[in-house]
């Protein structure tokens, strides 16, 4: 697909058929994505959780209580810890969570590019994610997607709602 088409058709999906699981060779080629993401100094601050075994699940979807989401075949977690994550001298900036979301951002549009469904969550219940991946007091996950196909019976929205180009960007 051109990159382009990628970026236009990409959106968040809440509509996953359990009955289909994704090809190992497919899931390699969009964590792969993740893996070849840029990060701060090249520190490459994440490791990617792909949970799949039905107790994981199960633990994991607690976390975010939604009907489609018990649906989704896989879901993905990115966690990084600062002291891995670059930082600016200047102000103490820490990069890990521009790092993560860069890598999540590579995956899901992979996963576009390979006919995957994704959803950006944020909105999870973070102490019932950590306690079910018994993540280390200072691990961090900035967002999940779950991997899956659509079920046969869905339609992708023909249009997305988005400023005009004219209010977002400035030439100065």
């Amino acid at each position: 697909m051109d990159f382009y088409d990628v970026i236009q058709n990409r959106e968040s999906i809440r509509n996953y058929d359990d009955s289909r699981k994704i090809s190992k060779e497919i899931l390699m080629r969009i964590l792969n994505a993740g893996r070849i993401a840029p990060s701060a100094v090249n520190y490459q601050p994440w490791e990617f959780l792909l949970i799949s075994s039905n107790e994981m699940l199960e633990k994991v979807r607690a976390c975010y209580n939604r009907d489609w989401f018990r649906d989704a075949p896989y879901i993905l977690a990115i966690k990084g810890t600062p002291k891995n994550a670059w930082t600016r001298k200047y102000d103490n900036y820490n990069s890990l969570e521009t790092d993560l979301t860069i890598a999540m951002d590579h995956i899901i549009l992979a996963a576009e590019n390979e006919g995957i469904s994704t959803c950006w969550i944020a909105a999870f219940d973070p102490k019932i994610l950590f306690s079910a991946l018994n993540l280390k007091k200072d691990e961090k996950i900035y967002a999940i997607t779950p991997l899956g196909y659509s079920k046969p019976d869905f339609k992708k929205k023909s249009n997305k709602v988005r400023k005009e180009i004219n209010e977002v960007v400035k030439f100065i």
